[in-house]
Order: C-alpha cells, then structure tokens, then sequence
C-alpha cells in the first residue's frame, strides 16, 4: 500500500485552470437556473439537453478533446475545475456526461478517422449524446461474461442480439457504445469482446426505462433484436473490447466525479448550520467531512496530474473511486444524525427534501463505474496481493 500511495504527489491546479474557474462561474450564473437543492442534488441525473448545448456553445463539452475535431484542446486540469464547478453548483450535466467524459476519449483513442469525423464534431456541438452498454442481466459486474452478441454478415454488417440494463439515460440518447462479444461463448471470458456503436434509433433496439427507489427513470433496459450495424460500427480492432472498456473505465474513474455526488446536501446543510448561534453548530461532524473531501480532492487532483503526463493511472483511479464513493455515501447518514440532534433544524424543509432523495440514491454510488467488489479485487492486484 505504501508503493502504491507514494504515486499519489500532491499537485496544485496550474494557474490556467484556477484562471479558468471563474470563467465557469461566470457561465453558471447567466446560463444555470435557479433550482431548489433536492433537484440539484439530482446533477448527475439532470437530463438538460438545452444546458448542455450552451455548455457545448462555449466549447466545454468535449474540453479535452483537439480542436481539429471540434473539442477545445484543454488540458485534464481544465476538465477537472469544470467538473468541480459543474457539480458544486448541481448543474444538469447527464446529457453530455459520458459523451465528454469516456465516449468522446475512446474513439479518439481506439476510432477510425472516420469514426472520428462523424462523430467528435457531433459530440463537441452537443448533437450526440451517448450511453454505455456494458453490464447485462444475469451477468452485473461482470463484464467478462456478457453474451450480447454481434455476428458479422457477408457484406461486411453486423447483426446484433441481446440485452444491456442499468444503462443510464439510454432513452434520451443517440447512441450506444457497447461491449459485445464477436466471437467465442462467455466462457471464453475477455478473449472475443469488441465495442460497437449502435445507433438507437435503429430497427430492432427497444429501451425499457426502469424506476429507481427515487422516483427517477433514469436507468434503462435495452435489447436488440437483429439489430443491423453498419460495416464500420466496430471500434478499435475486433477482439481488442477487453482492453477497450478498461481504458474506458479508467476515463470514467479518474475524474472529480467521484466526490461530489453528495456535495449539494453537504453544502445546504452548512448552510442551515450557519443559521444557529455558533455554540449550537456541529462544526466537529462539518470539520470531518470537509477534512475528508480536501484529503480525496488532493489525491483525484494527482490522479488528473497523472493523466496530463499521458499516464494511465488505472489502479490509482480504482483506490479513488473506492474511497469517494464511501465518503459520499457517508455524507447522508452523518447529515442525518447531526439533525436529530437538533431539532431547529426541523423546520428547513429544503434540506430535509435533499436529505431523502441523497439517502435513497446513495447506494448507487459505489456501483455505477465498478462495484466496491470489482475495484478493490483491481487494487490488491495492483498491489501485488492477488
């Protein structure tokens, strides 16, 4: 654990990201609506095609991306203060979310030149917003054993069956990049997996929105029936899926995303605090919680230091993503003890409502992105333990 701790060097924000900062504020109070902190809490799932494509006006979806294929050509630091900001402020970021964050990165990586120009400018512009097929029924975290299946045809097609679930925003997205398996059984575990892209206005695709605890549909159910896909929907080389998806995940691990889910409760309850006399304020719980997330910023900081080296700090995203999941699930259930032992806080119905809605979604956080199970098997092999 020491070897692996020493990795993480404790770097400040270069002085173009902190420059940059205020210009994400200044774009969050002319463009962000006045919303009440329970449906800012909802910020990852805030489905806001509009907000996105402003965001996207300004160059900021896709930040990272070359402007020669419509991105702004920023470094990882840039992302990372805007990813900050864009949370912070509970914006509705779920349309252009994993477009920018991992679809956009992985067919600039993995992607043909025309892969790149049909779909880089489109994601850039806020035009394609994209989801992500990876776990399945019957298989969950196990992305080795998925068994949708997708055949290639005479005339060089693709026909794809099968089924993907817990795939966020699926029903208002554009397309699908998909783990598939092209040849083999599931058996065969990672030998055989490919990604494609589906469009899902396709014939033959179906999606299923599925009712969380919450109340929301943001989850959905997609299946494929003789699917057809074009000769050039496969991405990167066929068999090469396995490799593929984890460079995905580590995009999707490595970012400040994975602290402030929890930030709109924490931030309205500080709020309310300062609202009592100073002697009847739990600044020893507020202390603890603001410790923590300065300690898990610093290490997700060094983590995007290691991205802009051209690094792929994988198990390094893994320990992060580990860690900030527990604090962010830690924040509701210390917010709600801190409350019962003040009953004048009983009246701050804002807080209450953003309270519930953090309590019931909270145990998602350490599934989405890889289970708790999953990150920590990656993290003791990372250690040399397994």
């Amino acid at each position: 654990m020491t070897a692996l701790l020493s990795t993480f060097q404790l770097t400040s924000l270069p002085p173009h990201a902190t420059a940059f900062r205020e210009q994400v504020r200044a774009f969050l109070a002319e463009h962000m609506p006045a919303l009440p902190p329970e449906v800012r809490a909802r910020s990852w799932m805030g489905f806001d095609a509009a907000f996105s494509r402003a965001l996207a006006a300004r160059g900021w979806v896709g930040i990272t991306l070359p402007a020669a294929h419509g991105g702004a050509g920023l470094d990882p630091f840039s992302r990372f203060v805007l990813v900050e900001e864009l949370l912070a402020a509970g914006a509705p970021v779920s349309a252009h979310w994993i477009a920018d964050r991992q679809s956009g990165p992985l067919i600039l990586r993995y992607g043909s030149e025309a892969q790149k120009a049909r779909y880089l400018p489109a994601i850039c512009r806020g035009d394609a917003f994209f989801c992500i097929g990876m776990s399945e029924p019957n298989s969950g975290s196990d992305l080795a054993s998925v068994a949708t299946r997708a055949v290639r045809q005479p005339d060089g097609s693709w026909r794809l069956n099968g089924r993907k679930i817990w795939t966020t925003n699926a029903n208002h997205c554009h397309y699908m990049l998909a783990l598939v398996r092209t040849s083999g059984t599931p058996q065969d575990r990672q030998a055989g997996l490919s990604q494609v892209i589906v469009d899902l206005s396709a014939p033959g695709v179906s999606v299923r929105p599925i009712q969380d605890l919450t109340g929301d549909a943001h989850f959905s159910e997609v299946s494929f029936e003789d699917v057809v896909l074009a000769p050039d929907a496969l991405i990167g080389q066929e068999g090469s899926g396995w490799e593929q998806v984890n460079a995905e995940l580590a995009f999707e691990r490595s970012g400040p995303e994975r602290l402030y889910s929890s930030v709109v409760l924490l931030d309205t309850w500080l709020a309310a605090l300062r609202r009592l006399p100073e002697a009847r304020r739990d600044t020893v719980t507020a202390g603890r919680l603001v410790g923590h997330l300065a300690v898990l910023r610093a290490m997700s900081l060094a983590v995007t230091a290691r991205l802009a080296a051209g690094e792929s700090p994988v198990v390094e995203a893994a320990l992060v993503k580990d860690l900030g999941t527990t604090f962010e699930q830690s924040i509701p259930a210390l917010v709600e003890a801190a409350l019962g032992d003040e009953p004048a806080l009983a009246a701050d119905g804002a807080l209450y409502r953003t309270l519930a809605y953090v309590t019931q979604i909270a145990p998602s956080y350490s599934l989405r992105g890889g289970t708790r199970e999953i990150l920590r098997g990656m993290i003791a092999r990372g250690l040399g333990l397994r």
